[in-house]
């Protein structure tokens, strides 16, 4: 059995760190590893898709240990106390519902 790439060594690494962080945290222990076996069947060749994985993971790891994320369910900017509803910077309304049939990835 070959030795593991780097890139692989960082993947498990992030992994180990984002159960840690996620421990007490409704859904997060289920969440990351739902995300992870999902992802478990890319191909090594395709380094593109799991390096834009990593960092995604990367910044929801940095999320989480912020300590104003409470669960891993959504990440939603925190409102400020003048904003409504609908300004949080994110449309409100799913890109289905609006007629934009552009592919978000």
């Amino acid at each position: 059995m070959s030795r593991p790439s780097r890139l692989q060594r960082q993947v498990l690494s992030l992994y180990r760190e984002l159960l840690r962080a996620g421990r007490g945290k409704p859904g997060a222990e289920a969440r990351v590893r739902a995300e992870f076996r999902q992802h478990a069947c890319l191909p090594r060749s395709d380094v593109l898709r799991i390096e834009y994985l990593y960092r995604r993971g990367r910044r929801q790891l940095q999320l989480l240990r912020s300590g104003q994320a409470k669960t891993l369910d959504a990440f939603e900017r925190r409102r400020g106390a003048n904003e409504e509803p609908g300004e949080a910077g994110a449309p409100t309304t799913p890109p289905e519902e609006r007629g934009d049939s552009r592919n978000p990835l």
